[in-house]
């Protein structure tokens, strides 16, 4: 997916602008959003998850939650941090307890959510991280969100 109309477009050159664009995404934040990270293996999606985090004020804890699949940060809002890499079936995504947190008044961030696309909700904002043409490069197209950036 490359940028369009149909979506914010962003190029960051490092980890830390990458984190800092989740920074000013969170302070727009009400709660109840459900971000959907897609992007390849080191593409940046825990960079600005982390500035998700900072944002939100829980600072700077946000790590992969690969193996643990959901991480919780508190800060001004609740922050659910979800790695689907291993949701392969719905019964595995049911063991997640994920569809609890849809009903609560907290931020979710789901990396690779194309693993669940189809349980993703209405007004879900997609947020897609590709490599550009530096090595810390980052091309990131923001969709769904109505909200200034």
């Amino acid at each position: 997916m490359g940028c369009s109309d149909k979506g914010f477009c962003f190029t960051t050159n490092s980890p830390g602008e990458t984190q800092a664009l989740g920074e000013r995404l969170a302070r727009r934040l009400k709660g109840g959003e459900v971000i959907a990270f897609t992007g390849g293996m080191g593409a940046g999606k825990t960079a600005f998850t982390r500035g998700l985090s900072i944002g939100l004020g829980a600072g700077d804890v946000a790590s992969s939650p690969t193996f643990a699949i959901v991480n919780e940060y508190r800060g001004r809002l609740t922050l659910e941090h979800f790695d689907m890499y291993r949701i392969d079936t719905w019964e595995s995504l049911y063991s997640t307890g994920f569809f609890d947190y849809l009903d609560a008044d907290r931020v979710l961030a789901i990396e690779w959510s194309e693993n669940i696309e189809g349980a993703l909700p209405e007004g879900t904002i997609f947020i897609d991280i590709c490599p550009g043409d530096a090595e810390t490069q980052r091309m990131i197209t923001i969709r769904g969100w109505r909200g200034e950036l």
